[in-house]
């Protein structure tokens, strides 16, 4: 599936805000909590709780969310496919770690252990 510009411009204006939700709804339904959510997203992102729920509040922007985070040095390690997408095929920066984080809540809500997740092996 080709990523086109249309739809990383659609992916850069998406606010975190609106995505978070859906990523809660996701972990809890299937036993994980929004701590756990935390973590995962801190990993990748270098935030701090309070970062994040600013982000939240402020409704960042993806293109915002991504500019400002400090990405794991080892995010290039989350590989497969999310949303009809290879991840490592993916040339834009930011639809790409926008898919880094819809690959890693996915993880999150399949069950595997948080090592795994956050690439700790």
């Amino acid at each position: 599936m080709n990523v086109t510009p249309a739809h990383n411009e659609k992916i850069a204006k998406m606010t975190f805000s609106s995505v978070y939700p859906h990523y809660v709804t996701k972990v809890e339904k299937k036993g994980r909590t929004v701590e756990e959510l935390h973590q995962v997203i801190s990993w990748l992102t270098g935030y701090n709780e309070e970062q994040l729920q600013q982000c939240i509040q402020q409704k960042t922007t993806f293109k915002d969310f991504f500019a400002h985070a400090d990405i794991h040095p080892s995010a290039h390690l989350i590989t497969g496919v999310i949303c009809g997408y290879r991840i490592e095929e993916i040339e834009y920066t930011l639809t790409r770690q926008v898919r880094y984080l819809d690959k890693l809540v996915d993880e999150l809500a399949k069950g595997k252990t948080m090592e795994k997740i956050l690439r700790a092996g």
